[in-house]
């Protein structure tokens, strides 16, 4: 098989470019179609019955009304719950019911009858000490000697620091369509994992009396409407919508409402940590030191990895607990818990940075020491030059001056600076290249694609590996029944997708090049694919065009089907694990009003070898826009009387809009020492650092420190009441 090696620099015609993504007319002209506007025919509607209360056993179900009601064709009590069963949230499914119209299973839902024995409930993200019989105490972890790295420290700062829980809000939400043939069901799906669910259906329906085979089960997710991590499970909404479809004979669709979406669908975790930094005058640390809380829900929450990225022989000690409450269940949110450990641990980096009156830029240069070089090609080195090109992009040596804008005025400017990391690889996925004697070119395979590019980027990868133009490639993708691919998670899915299609392509090329060598009188090995046609290797007048070599196939069409490698074997090369980044904020707050807003905000972000530098991009500028979010307006609001979801809808559920953002500057670290690495995912790791570069720019604009996220009006007015430029 041909050398796997992606081609060089100066023969790449697509790798690399800006180019728009495949689907943007379908989605632009409202042709495409997304599983909440699949219309099957005589399609039921359902919907559910949820748990008004937070902690409660359920004592008794009558569905017999809603079973009588106009409309009505089924009823489905959800697997997990019945009588004698406990709720752990509210808003936890219990009931779904199918009917022919809308408002027919809305009123439906609404006439289930379901009697609760309340019992004591625990909503707020409080602290441990708050959470009697709600926690569950992780271990101490410990290295090397902390208390002595305190002792040799010329400078210690102690803060309190956190992150609320938020929700995912995906523009589509999560939901689908069922519907039987016989024993074989299909699915719309606005899922993250195509292949995946249809073992999921298999187990669940199986289990439930309606034996299905995961090769019975097609899932179809042409496009999807965002998951951001939230959605790779059929979830029960999705499974009883196929119950439902079963029992009446017909499709039944179920897609949450909004309130629903925002209660249920998944969470971020919290994480709030009281920590003890050192460090010498030159700014070298000394010592970490960490107690930290946080809640999943019901499942507790998962370890601080504190301090984040800077804990290489760097002396810590951290303890961590974790807080069952009754919010809800928490699902992957753009890089899991990275986001929650960098506020922490940049806030107080910062925060010990400015009591040596030292730029914080300096402060992590000096102790990129304790960051250590990552397995595969990224470290210290990178951190480097990110932090010169970031700092470039900022104007960082103008803008940023010691805590506390002296400038006249209620207006105060300030700039904060956060790094991050994540590891990427690659997810196990298959892909099928077909070479028809026509020339037409067919790439098949199941992965989903978020709305990320990923079509585009497959097509891309077998296009530059054939020598032909994008439009040459029919790609189809989001269909189970197509080869396997893995979820798209852990920004996994472009270095899979991408080594699958390569290694199909090429094998599919490697037999054609054998077809075409005989009518240009040399061997196979001595020819390559370039712009469109087949030639000799050095002597491009030696050549025939693609549909000319196609034609010699005969009747036969070629089909080539490869997997991604398995890691340390050779092809493994194509993609590569950790990246790092750098972001800066710059913003102004009105010390009268407490509103910050958002002047500049830089990021600067390797993934090796880019694909598609415009959709690499706008995945970059997403992160930032979701960065905002998160750092100056988004918080899950829970009723401690009535352990309710206050904000569940839009209104006040708050997000940032399009004069919040400000100006967005992007760069991705391309060349030498990058490309050659291998394709990494990029999904992630730019959600990272936006809370805590802009709780730094805060606190250096106003001089103290807002201790969590959001950054609110009211929080940053009682953080001055507390000392700072007020």
């Amino acid at each position: 098989m041909a050398d796997y090696k992606w081609p060089s620099v100066e023969k790449r015609s697509l790798i690399g470019k800006r180019i728009s993504k495949l689907d943007s007319p379908w989605k632009s002209s409202g042709t495409a179609v997304y599983a909440f506007d699949v219309h099957r025919p005589n399609m039921l509607y359902g919907r559910m019955v949820l748990s008004p209360h937070a902690h409660a056993k359920i004592t008794n179900i009558d569905t017999s009304v809603a079973e009588k009601m106009p409309g009505v064709k089924a009823v489905d009590i959800i697997g997990d719950v019945g009588v004698g069963k406990e709720v752990l949230w509210a808003g936890k499914e219990i009931v779904a019911v199918a009917a022919e119209t809308d408002d027919q299973a809305r009123d439906a839902a609404r006439a289930v009858k379901i009697d609760y024995e309340v019992m004591p409930y625990l909503v707020a993200d409080t602290t441990p000490d708050k959470a009697t019989g709600y926690t569950q105490q992780l271990n101490e972890q410990t290295q090397g000697d902390a208390d002595a790295g305190f002792a040799q420290a010329d400078a210690i700062v102690e803060g309190f620091y956190g992150i609320p829980v938020i929700t995912h809000c995906c523009l589509e939400s999560h939901g689908s369509a069922a519907e039987w043939d016989g024993d074989k069901l299909t699915v719309w799906a606005s899922t993250q994992s195509v292949t995946g669910l249809t073992q999921e259906y298999s187990q669940s329906l199986t289990a439930k009396g309606m034996p299905v085979t995961p090769a019975n089960v097609r899932i179809l997710t042409p496009v999807m409407g965002g998951g951001f991590g939230s959605k790779f499970q059929a979830d029960t909404w999705g499974i009883s919508a196929a119950v439902l479809a079963k029992k009446a004979g017909r499709a039944v669709k179920m897609m949450l409402d909004r309130d629903q979406e925002l209660m249920v669908a998944g969470a971020r975790p919290s994480l709030y940590a009281k920590v003890k930094v050192g460090a010498k005058k030159d700014g070298t640390m000394t010592a970490w030191q960490s107690e930290s809380w946080g809640t999943s829900g019901p499942s507790g929450g998962a370890n601080a990895n504190l301090p984040y990225v800077m804990q290489v022989n760097l002396p810590y000690k951290r303890k961590h607990t974790a807080v069952h409450t009754n919010t809800g269940p928490a699902r992957a949110w753009r890089a899991p818990n990275h986001p929650q450990f960098a506020l922490v641990t940049m806030a107080a980096f910062e925060d010990l940075a400015a009591k040596l009156n030292m730029d914080p830029v300096q402060f992590l240069l000096k102790n990129l020491q304790y960051a250590g070089e990552r397995n595969r090609g990224f470290g210290t080195k990178d951190y480097e030059q990110e932090l010169a090109k970031a700092s470039e992009l900022m104007d960082w040596q103008k803008k940023w001056h010691p805590r506390g804008d002296k400038t006249p005025g209620n207006i105060k400017r300030g700039v904060g600076v956060s790094l991050h990391t994540w590891g990427g690889g690659a997810n196990n996925s298959s892909c099928n290249i077909t070479i028809h004697p026509d020339g037409s070119v067919e790439l098949n395979m199941a992965t989903q694609d978020l709305g990320v590019g990923t079509r585009t980027s497959v097509g891309i990868v077998a296009a530059e590996t054939l020598g032909l133009p994008l439009e040459a490639i029919t790609v189809n993708i989001g269909d189970s029944n197509l080869p396997p691919a893995g979820g798209s998670g852990g920004s996994t899915t472009i270095g899979g997708v991408s080594s699958a299609t390569r290694l199909a392509a090429t094998a599919a090329l490697n037999k054609l090049l054998d077809a075409a060598a005989a009518s240009l009188g040399t061997s196979a090995d001595k020819l390559e694919a370039v712009g469109g046609n087949i030639r000799v290797i050095g002597d491009p007048s030696k050549s025939i065009t693609w549909k000319q070599a196609c034609a010699k196939l005969g009747v036969t069409a070629i089909s080539e089907t490869a997997q991604t490698p398995r890691p340390n074997t050779p092809e493994r090369a194509l993609t590569s694990v950790n990246v790092g980044g750098v972001q800066m904020a710059e913003v102004s707050v009105d010390i009268e009003t407490g509103v910050v807003k958002m002047e500049k905000f830089v990021a600067v972000q390797d993934c090796g070898l880019i694909i598609d530098l415009k959709t690499a991009e706008s995945q970059v500028y997403g992160a930032m826009i979701m960065g905002v979010c998160y750092a100056l307006y988004e918080e899950k609001v829970m009723d401690q009387q009535t352990g309710k979801m206050l904000n569940a809808d839009m209104e006040f559920y708050k997000l940032a809009g399009i004069g919040d953002i400000g100006e967005l500057v992007v760069y991705m670290m391309q060349g030498p020492g990058y490309d050659d690495r291998g394709v990494i995912g990029l999904g992630e790791p730019p959600t990272v650092s936006p809370g805590a570069a802009i709780s730094n720019a805060v606190a250096n604009a106003i001089g103290v420190r807002v201790p969590t996220l959001p950054l609110t009006p009211d929080k940053v007015l009682a953080a001055l009441g507390k000392g700072g430029m007020a």
